[in-house]
């Protein structure tokens, strides 16, 4: 029997011995105990129920369900002293944060509001399934409805494979695709006119996200200017307008904002004392063929750094570079700040789509165990690797593509492994 289908029952049944002591009653106090995330009047609200009401068992009833029936509560007592209705209200197990995938609403406090005002117990948390999520999918359907979007709301929850626990409940539209476009951008020097549209074009190819768009859309501009050597170009990016319908999908308009600064040359990079690379590596990094270094080998030396971090286990490695401009000399230094975090251990490795006998193979070829420091290059080059130890090997895997998934668990610190292999067209 479905775990609120039980609870329901409670209910009636606690509601039944209740009807017994009158037909009607005006309790005194109406009063929630249990969950002292709601107030009395969000709890009042949302049930329907009113201070000074004659109330009856019918009544009560379809209150007690109308709570139930949220999805917000595991279980839910009443009683009546001849005085006070008193609620006892157990939360449910699991609520999460509402994420917005890629609807075109903007997010945040205004947002969180409005739900709140119509859903009285929405303080942007959901659970997994009841009344109140399919009640707040509805309600930005309905948002988009009135900005000429016709589109079906999904819900899903996010959550640990592993635990099993919600951590988020995300809101997302399937059909029609949504995207973005840069209406225009200002602030540019002629000289880049044309290469910033190309730029523009480019982040138009990468889907709306209702969080990250204007972020991923203003990095793609600053990391042109800091690979044209303007280390101090400040680009904002923001939503202008309404989405537009159009047979592609919904398109949302931005537009971009640039302050170009001055031509900057990198100077030093300084990294902490116990970082694994040299400064003659440092400085073979931040050689430019094409001439003085810029954001592209900044960005290409601390990817060099993270990579050597994930080798020795430290998966969730944070590599922050602060820059210092010296504006007589017009060159631009870098302080790196590391923070390592915890290191993370091989837990199982697993093939699939392959036979017994290949498995078998491939296994033996296999160096590092369970329990040992993850080594996330070890994974990626273990195939050419093991091609080049095992000639026969190297022949039964000669039109086959591998991928791989690493999928790490930030509680325990264990990495599960698994490598697919597929046989390649002719």
């Amino acid at each position: 029997m479905p775990r609120k289908l039980i609870q329901a029952l409670s209910v009636a049944l606690l509601a039944t011995a209740f009807s017994a002591w009158s037909q009607k009653f005006i309790p005194k106090t109406i009063q929630f105990k249990g969950d002292p995330e709601y107030s009395t009047e969000e709890m009042l609200a949302a049930s329907g129920l009113k201070k000074g009401e004659t109330l009856d068992y019918a009544g009560m009833n379809e209150c007690s369900k109308r709570l139930m029936d949220t999805g917000m509560f595991a279980s839910l007592t009443f009683k009546f002293d001849g005085q006070d209705l008193i609620f006892q209200l157990t939360p449910a197990d699991q609520l999460a944060p509402v994420h917005l995938d890629n609807l075109p609403i903007a997010a945040g406090a205004e947002l969180d509001a409005r739900l709140h005002q119509k859903f009285p117990l929405y303080h942007g948390k959901l659970p997994s399934e009841g009344g109140l999520l399919d009640q707040v999918r509805g309600e930005l359907e309905a948002m988009l409805a009135a900005e000429g979007i016709k589109a079906t709301v999904v819900a899903m929850p996010g959550g640990d494979t592993k635990t099993h626990r919600l951590n988020s409940m995300h809101f997302s539209l399937t059909n029609p695709p949504v995207l973005v476009s840069v209406k225009e951008f200002t602030g540019a020097s002629a000289q880049f006119q044309e290469k910033l549209a190309a730029v523009a074009s480019q982040a138009a190819k990468i889907p709306f996200d209702t969080e990250s768009s204007a972020e991923n859309i203003a990095r793609g501009f600053t990391f042109f200017y800091q690979d044209h050597g303007y280390a101090n170009a400040k680009v904002h990016a923001e939503r202008v307008g309404d989405p537009i319908v159009d047979p592609a999908g919904i398109v949302v308009p931005y537009t971009v904002k640039i302050e170009e600064g001055r031509l900057y040359k990198i100077g030093a990079v300084h990294l902490p004392d116990n970082a694994p690379m040299t400064q003659e590596e440092i400085a073979k990094a931040l050689v430019s063929p094409n001439g003085p270094a810029g954001g592209l080998q900044v960005r290409f030396l601390l990817a060099k750094i993270a990579e050597r971090y994930h080798a020795k286990g430290y998966l969730d490695c944070k590599i922050t570079p602060t820059p210092t401009f010296d504006e007589t000399s017009g060159s631009v230094n870098y302080d790196v700040a590391i923070e390592p975090g915890p290191v993370y251990h091989l837990a199982f490795v697993k093939f699939e789509n392959v036979s017994d006998e290949l498995r078998a193979v491939l296994m033996k070829n296999w160096q590092m165990l369970p329990g040992d420091v993850f080594n996330e290059s070890y994974v990626a080059n273990y195939v050419i690797t093991a091609q080049q130890n095992d000639p026969a090997l190297r022949k039964t895997l000669a039109n086959v593509k591998t991928t791989y998934n690493v999928m790490a668990d930030p509680q325990t610190h264990d990495v599960n492994v698994v490598l697919k292999m597929e046989r390649r067209s002719q």
